[in-house]
């Protein structure tokens, strides 16, 4: 892996900073609660004034924030990749200018996302980032010099802007539609729009020490060596492809319902139903995806990105640090929904203290483990980055732990979803892939993965299926009536 991908990695994790900040996380646990509940009790003239208002508020200081981060590059790339000097240092500086702007369009992006959501329209916003990815993909390959390396670090942060335009540019007049047009408008600050506030300074705490555990993640991968950095980075493109589709996704589809349950004595039911509801939904998806990374990750990552410069080591490598990733998956999925509860219920500070104790934990763990254990194993620095991520998944499992205890107090008790015969299905679909894997001609890397991948995910579904499991048969009474 190579230093290119090194700077476009660490450019894009400082921009990303502001859309943490500013962004779906945040405005998902601030706006969409107030907002939803105002719509819910028939006080829309209030809702759509509580949408201008904070979409003018999120413009103000998302420019004032990416004009701080243009002109402060250089100390920013300081600040987060020690480890990088000369032209990785500069390279890293031009991207994150050029990123900067493309993450203040994601977070008015994500202001559309909440309006959408909170009318229960979910497929414009999601379907939205595939453009984004598109842009990235076009824009590399029309690239004049797309073989040179930096020239295809600065053409992805290119297409990385235009994407970001579009995807906002596309969600915007469906919201437009829904509130009836746009007014721009910081006072009167009324009730609603201080309770959004109020919710904004504890969600928007918790985001940022999320993001510095991120930051001190690539701070100490910049110490290691050389492809660190992209490794990590490489196994975090794949370990959130769950975290979005299953975990932020069911989270905020959960989020309007559970925000528009009111305060009446059958909230606590309401919450504990719908909660039910979703965390049998992540554990049907997510686990399965746990166990195929870490049986199966190296055949995942060697279709996605073996060729040309990304080598077999490097998959190997990338595999590794996926593993330790996939060791927290179930618990951040899940703690995603937890955090969703209590943000229905107007409580930030719960999530808050919860996501402290998970940095602080997964930063004590993770330097120790990357910087001590390849010492004392005798193997190269560079493979210490997995021990980052095992360390950030099981602060996860201790950030599930109080998520679920301070509910279990709030409500009188939290659901006790069956996950047990999930995890024996997806054991016995990881060794049919192993078997798939050890029987298979010399294929090329995605035929493989598609023999492989279907192994695995038809006798998951199978024997999930045989032991009764309901988001299963319920899945394929679906799909049969649809064939029908």
């Amino acid at each position: 892996m190579s230093v290119g991908n090194d700077a476009f990695t660490a450019a894009f994790r400082i921009p990303n900073l502001l859309q943490n900040l500013l962004g779906e996380g945040v405005l998902s646990a601030s706006f969409i609660p107030v907002y939803a509940r105002l719509r819910a009790e028939g006080r829309d003239t209030e809702a759509r004034h509580v949408a201008d208002a904070v979409f003018s508020l999120l413009a103000v200081v998302t420019a004032a924030v990416v004009l701080a981060g243009v002109t402060f590059a250089g100390p920013l790339t300081d600040l987060i990749a020690p480890g990088f000097e000369g032209s990785a240092r500069d390279l890293t500086v031009r991207l994150v200018r050029i990123l900067f702007p493309g993450a203040g369009l994601l977070v008015l992006s994500a202001w559309c996302l909440g309006v959408l959501n909170s009318h229960r329209r979910f497929f414009l916003p999601y379907a939205a980032p595939v453009v984004w990815n598109l842009a990235i993909i076009i824009t590399v390959l029309v690239a004049p010099e797309r073989h040179v390396e930096f020239a295809a670090a600065e053409a992805a942060a290119i297409g990385s802007l235009i994407g970001s335009g579009l995807q906002f540019v596309l969600q915007l007049p469906a919201v437009l539609r829904l509130l009836g047009g746009l007014r721009p408008a910081l006072l009167p600050i009324v009730a609603p729009v201080r309770q959004v506030l109020r919710n904004l300074g504890p969600v928007m705490v918790g985001r940022g020490v999320v993001q510095i555990s991120a930051f001190v993640d690539t701070m100490i991968a910049s110490l290691l060596g050389a492809g660190a950095v992209t490794g990590i980075g490489t196994a975090q493109v794949l370990y959130m492809l769950p975290v979005s589709l299953f975990g932020m996704s069911i989270s905020a589809a959960e989020l309007p319902a559970m925000s528009s349950q009111g305060a009446g004595p059958d909230t606590a039911l309401a919450l504990h139903a719908r909660l039910e509801t979703g965390l049998q939904r992540i554990s049907f998806f997510v686990i399965p995806c746990a166990v195929a990374f870490i049986a199966l990750g190296g055949v995942i990552i060697a279709a996605l990105f073996q060729t040309g410069r990304f080598t077999a080591g490097d998959s190997a490598y990338v595999w590794t640090i996926l593993g330790g990733s996939a060791i927290g998956l179930l618990a951040s999925t899940q703690g995603r929904l937890y955090s969703s509860a209590f943000y229905a219920l107007h409580d930030t500070r719960t999530p808050l203290r919860a996501a402290l104790a998970r940095v602080v934990l997964a930063a004590f763990l993770g330097i120790n483990a990357a910087l001590f254990l390849p010492g004392l194993l005798h193997i190269a620095p560079q493979w210490g980055a997995a021990g980052i991520t095992v360390g950030a998944g099981l602060a996860a499992w201790v950030e599930l732990r109080l998520l679920r205890g301070a509910l279990a107090r709030r409500l009188g008790t939290v659901p006790r979803v069956r996950q047990i015969h999930l995890l024996g299905a997806a054991s016995l679909a990881g060794l049919a892939g192993r078997g798939m894997l050890e029987i298979l001609p010399a294929w090329g890397p995605i035929l493989t993965a598609s023999a492989v991948l279907g192994a695995f995910g038809g006798v998951y579904i199978a024997v999930a299926i045989w032991t009764g499991d309901r988001t299963a048969t319920s899945l394929m009474a679906h799909l049969r009536g649809r064939w029908k």
